[in-house]
């Protein structure tokens, strides 16, 4: 089943829910503000998204300029803060079987689905 990592106060977010909706398929929504992944799964959603833990960080946020910018983190220092302020996390996250991506812009949705 397709899964959606959501956070509904982001206009892309609510963007890639849209599409999800409209395409008719079964799928589930996990407000990970709310229900926070653990480490074993954003080790998961890294490895499917094939990235790096720190591709998936939103440097913009204060909450990372404030506490972690130009410090030296390893990949576990990088999942272990994301997990203590999931607000750091990408959004959204569409997972589909094997494959995932971040909706950014949210039509990348579209391959996976």
């Amino acid at each position: 089943m397709i899964k959606i990592y959501h956070n509904n106060r982001c206009s892309k977010s609510r963007c890639g829910l849209e599409i999800l909706e409209k395409s008719g398929k079964d799928f589930e929504v996990v407000k990970y503000l709310e229900n926070v992944p653990t480490a074993k799964d954003l080790k998961n959603i890294i490895k499917l998204l094939r990235i790096k833990p720190i591709d998936l960080v939103r440097k913009n946020e204060s909450i990372w300029k404030d506490n972690f910018k130009n410090k030296d983190l390893n990949d576990a220092e990088i999942i272990t803060a994301m997990i203590e302020n999931p607000k750091l996390i990408e959004r959204p996250i569409v997972i589909n079987g094997n494959k995932a991506v971040i909706g950014r812009p949210p039509e990348l949705i579209l391959d996976i689905i």
